[in-house]
C-alpha cells in the first residue's frame, strides 16, 4: 500500500512538471500485456461479433446528422441520471457481459465499452458521457486504424474512481473475414497492473 502511494504521488509530481507522458510510457509493458490476453480475449468472443455486427446491421444507413441527435439524447439522459435510450444499452447482454469483466478485474478495469463501425456504444460496463465515440482517438486510432489497430492512452488522475487511468483501445475484428467491425476501450487502473 505505502508503495503504491510513493509510486502514485511520483507520478503526480512527474506528471506535474511536464514528464506525464514519459511516466505513461513506464506502464506500456503492463497495458500491452492486458491489451493482448484480457481484451484481446473478450474482442474475440462470438457474443462481442455478434452485437458488434447486428448493430452495424441495424445503423448502416445512419447519417452524421442522426448521429448527433442520437448523442445529443444519450447526453441529455446521462445528465439527467438515466433514460429509455441509456436503460436500453445499459441492460443489454453484451453490456452485462462487460460488466462482469470489470467487476472479476478486483478495480483493474474501471470502465470497458464495445463501439461499432461508426463509433457508437454497442454495449458498456457503466454510462458513458457520451454515446458516439467517433469523432476521439480511440476510435479513430483503433477501428480507424483497421485490424490490428490500437491505442494506449496517457495515464491521468480520474477524480470519480480516485486511481491513476489509462484507456486502452483496440480493434475488434471479424474473424469470419478478418475485416474490422468495431473497437473496445478499456479504463485500466495502471496502479492494479499485474
Amino acid at each position: 500500500m505505502i508503495r503504491r502511494m510513493l509510486g502514485a504521488t511520483i507520478l503526480v509530481a512527474t506528471m506535474g512538471l511536464g514528464f506525464g507522458a514519459q511516466a505513461a510510457n513506464d506502464f506500456e509493458p503492463g497495458l500491452n500485456k492486458v491489451l493482448d490476453e484480457n481484451i484481446g480475449a473478450w474482442a474475440a468472443d462470438p457474443a462481442v461479433i455478434a452485437a458488434v455486427k447486428a448493430q452495424n446491421a441495424k445503423n448502416a444507413a445512419l447519417d452524421q446528422a442522426a448521429i448527433d441527435t442520437l448523442d445529443k439524447q444519450w447526453r441529455a439522459e446521462a445528465k439527467a441520471g438515466g433514460g429509455p435510450m441509456i436503460t436500453e444499452v445499459t441492460s443489454n447482454a453484451l453490456s452485462q457481459f462487460l460488466a462482469g469483466k470489470a467487476k472479476a478485474s478486483d478495480g483493474l478495469f474501471l470502465e470497458i465499452f464495445v463501439m461499432d463501425d461508426k463509433g457508437l456504444n454497442v454495449g458498456q460496463s457503466s454510462v458513458t458521457s457520451d454515446y458516439w465515440q467517433g469523432d476521439e482517438a480511440k476510435w479513430q486510432k483503433s477501428f480507424g486504424a483497421g485490424p490490428g489497430g490500437r491505442l494506449i492512452d496517457e495515464v491521468d488522475f480520474d477524480d470519480s474512481a480516485k486511481a491513476f487511468v489509462s484507456q486502452v483501445s483496440r480493434t475488434i475484428v471479424d474473424p469470419a473475414d478478418g475485416h474490422a467491425i468495431g473497437a473496445v476501450t478499456v479504463g485500466v487502473n495502471v496502479e492494479k497492473l499485474p
